[in-house]
């Protein structure tokens, strides 16, 4: 029987969008169970004391390179949002109140599209909500639950339980408790689900 796969992410990662769409690979390939958690980033880095690898020029120059070889590679269309950075805040509540929802895959596969497919401002409510509507969603049924007391408290209680485990950015998985980070490290992710 496999491990199950913890996929701890952002949306606002370009990382996690192609990790995403492997992992259900995986998944599917596998069998393994793939457990998506959803954390706030910028909770993350504040916590940790950690930077979008972009601040530094050179080195996000180099990632949007290798990103683009990844896409390339795995037949995932990725297009840098013009908007990056983008709060992502209501996109994660929306997400953690979703945890564990028959919804939960639909409206992240629509809220990575809003991102990495289509650059759209994703942290403006209104480009948010056509998104969510264009995609077949209740938009404002979702745009309420990320208001609700018990779902902030969830995104930010995942967010400090992945500090807690060590987790300093996304994606990162989690596979019969061994960390793993990025999104280059999916096969490892696998044969740890596997083995």
């Amino acid at each position: 029987m496999p491990h199950p796969i913890e996929f701890l992410f952002d949306v606002g990662s370009p990382t996690a969008y192609l990790a995403w769409h492997r992992l259900k690979k995986v998944a599917a390939r596998t069998g393994a169970s793939l457990v998506p958690v959803p954390i706030l980033l910028g909770g993350v880095f504040k916590a940790t004391g950690g930077s979008p690898p972009g601040t530094v020029a050179a080195k996000g120059r180099w990632m949007n390179e290798d990103m683009q070889r990844w896409a390339a590679r795995d037949g995932v269309p990725l297009a840098m949002n013009p908007w990056f950075p983008v709060n992502t805040i209501t996109m994660m509540r929306i997400l953690a109140g979703l945890q564990g929802d028959e919804r939960f895959e639909a409206v992240t596969d629509a809220l990575f599209a809003g991102m990495w497919l289509h650059g759209r401002n994703m942290a403006d409510a209104e480009v948010l909500a056509a998104t969510l509507t264009e995609a077949g969603h209740d938009a404002a049924a979702l745009l309420a639950l990320a208001q609700e007391p018990e779902v902030k408290l969830r995104l930010m209680t995942n967010t400090e339980a992945a500090v807690a485990r060590g987790v300093f950015g996304a994606p990162t998985c989690f596979v019969a408790g061994q960390m793993h980070f990025g999104q280059d490290r999916i096969e490892w992710v696998e044969a740890a689900a596997v083995g």
